[in-house]
């Protein structure tokens, strides 16, 4: 099905003798088509009825917002009340009722020209009371009035009928900070003026693909050891510490020794398994480590850990003491703050796909997310993948009959083109569940050819994971489940924080966006680029973390850490972010204030 585009408009106005030679009355209109899913020629057919209505209104931005605001909202809610039990939550004039019914006897003459009387009676047998829409949505899909539409990409048509019955929507489920009359809609002009760039710079970031899956043992193992180097230098100096004590020499008396957590099988890490593999200046030897004298440790395999203890016979370490990182200093910047103070906040939303329910590829979430976008305004969305999910049962079975990419680009398109009248600023980041992009960690940014220049001065590729500058506060994202991963691995006791608050600090004093070792299966790392990609270059001041886990935001040592949830949670609607962000100076005692001024959770 094609999309709404400007030209399709000044094409259907030409054919009315209306003149607009405004591009922005252009784009709000197209806008309108996509939130109510409707196609330009019926578009236009409203406008000119309700124009008349009006005395013969012009085409001005002023008189859209009246006709979305008096006519098209009113009758979709006119539309929604008449229909409780309409799972297809679509939006239909008399002229489309018609055209409904018309379909649907084409079909059935068609079927009866191509089949024998056994046949057809066959077929009409598929419309069965459990299954009543069969033809019904046949006829739906195939008229062009559905953006996205599953007939597309899929044979199975039917829409998510879950998804559409959801609950609670735009419910607040979370919230973070207190801001009196604290306003979610962006700036006047939004994304405009506001800089979003990757911290590193074009010269240091992963912005291409590049070789992989021929990776050496012995180039992991010296990526591993210059990891262990580099954190115990930052530990000893943090803590003082003379020297290293090789941890399988025999010594009657304490030492302090430093390595690398791991367990003695291919099992679970537990109490009783715990290793301590030495970097090579230490010998690069393994020793069983004993935790019983610890009084609360957090320990996770991968974890770089100094440890106090007595090895008496050079087999196993008594720890006595367990010494944490130190997290990385946050971004100062040198930009004078005069100006920012009276600016207004930034507004950030956060959405993390799929972007479609488990049972259908209708992308019925995403065309409200766009709505959401388009209702508050923000300043800048970032929006992680999986865009084309691997795991849809659908892509699972091989039931589509278009290519992925395909697919994937159709639905950066609807977000583009449906964001346009907003002008806000969009941060597309993969996943490895992107079942068209490379499925390696980093993972280098989406590619998208067919962007014109005007859509691409708004829109910013990035790798998995990145650390992003955006109008002076640092963003690190990454759209890897670490939370999932690493809390089926660590093992904690007598600790008071709660198990997502020590995953997240085990991330920032380890300084890296996957510090576990070795890595779940679904995870493919090159170890060479990760060294050079994954690790954190100073503790960003807003850290989002996606997970099949429950939602949640969180101020760990400093960092504000937000997990928005999914999109979608299998057959229901699941929730996303919005922050407020403004970028402050520091206090005259010298404390940093966190630019997250407040945050939300919310379900779609």
């Amino acid at each position: 099905m094609a999309l709404v585009t400007t030209e399709n408009l000044k094409a259907e106005l030409e054919t009315f003798e209306i003149t607009c030679e405004d591009e922005s009355v252009l784009d709000k209109m197209v806008e309108l088509c996509i939130c109510s899913r409707t196609q330009a020629e019926q578009m236009l057919n409203e406008w000119v009825a309700y124009s008349a209505t009006k005395g013969g209104l012009e085409l001005t931005l002023d008189n859209l917002e009246n006709f979305d605001h008096e006519f098209l909202n009113k009758r979709n809610k006119s539309k929604s009340s008449s229909r409780k039990d309409d799972s297809y939550n679509r939006t239909r004039d008399i002229h489309s009722l018609q055209d409904l019914i018309k379909a649907e006897e084409e079909e059935d003459n068609l079927l009866d020209s191509y089949s024998t009387p056994g046949k057809g009676s066959q077929k009409r047998a598929l419309s069965t009371p459990e299954h009543p829409q069969s033809k019904r949505t046949t006829a739906l899909l195939t008229s062009p009035g559905l953006l996205l539409s599953p007939a597309n990409f899929s044979p199975s048509l039917t829409p998510s009928q879950k998804y559409n019955q959801r609950g609670s929507k735009g419910e607040v489920v979370v919230t973070f900070g207190a801001v009196q009359g604290a306003r979610w809609t962006g700036r006047k002009d939004p994304g405009a003026g506001v800089q979003v760039n990757l911290l590193e710079g074009p010269e240091d970031s992963l912005l291409s693909s590049y070789k992989y899956m021929f990776q050496r043992l012995r180039d992991v193992r010296n990526v591993l050891t210059e990891k262990i180097e580099e954190l115990g230098e930052s530990l000893r100096s943090q803590f003082n510490i003379e020297e290293f004590s090789a941890v399988s020499l025999p010594a009657q008396d304490s030492v302090t020794v430093l390595g690398q957590v791991c367990c003695d099988s291919n099992g679970k890490l537990n109490a009783q398994s715990v290793l301590l593999e030495a970097g090579q200046e230490q010998g690069g030897q393994q020793v069983p480590v004993d935790l019983s004298e610890l009084k609360e440790y957090s320990l996770f395999p991968g974890q770089v850990v100094v440890m106090d203890g007595m090895n008496t016979t050079g087999k196993k370490l008594v720890a006595s003491k367990l010494y944490e990182g130190c997290p990385l200093p946050f971004y100062n910047t040198t930009i004078k703050m005069e100006t920012d103070e009276a600016a207004e906040p930034l507004n950030v939303l956060v959405a993390c796909g799929p972007y479609t329910p488990s049972d259908s590829l209708t992308f019925d979430p995403l065309i409200d997310l766009i709505s959401v976008i388009v209702r508050d305004r923000p300043d800048v969305c970032l929006l992680l993948g999986p865009f084309v999910d691997s795991k849809h049962q659908q892509i699972e079975k091989a039931q589509v009959t278009e290519t992925f990419e395909t697919i994937f680009f159709r639905c950066i398109e609807s977000i583009v083109d449906g964001t346009r009248s907003v002008g806000c600023h969009l941060v597309f980041v993969p996943s490895q569940r992107d079942i068209h992009h490379d499925f390696i960690y980093p993972q280098p940014p989406f590619i998208l050819p067919n962007l014109s220049k005007d859509q691409a001065q708004r829109v910013t590729l990035v790798p998995d994971p990145c650390t992003l500058l955006i109008d002076g506060v640092t963003f690190g994202l990454t759209s890897t489940d670490i939370l999932f991963h690493m809390g089926a691995e660590e093992i904690s006791c007598g600790t008071s924080s709660d198990r997502f608050s020590r995953i997240l600090n085990h991330m920032l004093t380890q300084r890296s966006y996957y510090p576990l070792y070795p890595p779940t299966e679904e995870v493919n790392m090159d170890y060479e680029k990760f060294q050079i990609f994954g690790q954190m270059l100073l503790t960003p001041d807003v850290l989002v973390v996606p997970s099949e886990l429950r939602y949640f935001v969180k101020d760990v040592v400093g960092c504000v850490c937000v997990n928005p949830g999914r999109l979608t949670k299998g057959q229901v609607g699941g929730t996303y972010s919005r922050l407020l962000i403004q970028r402050s100076a520091t206090s005259e005692d010298g404390k940093r204030a966190s630019p997250c001024l407040t945050a939300q959770v919310v379900k779609i």
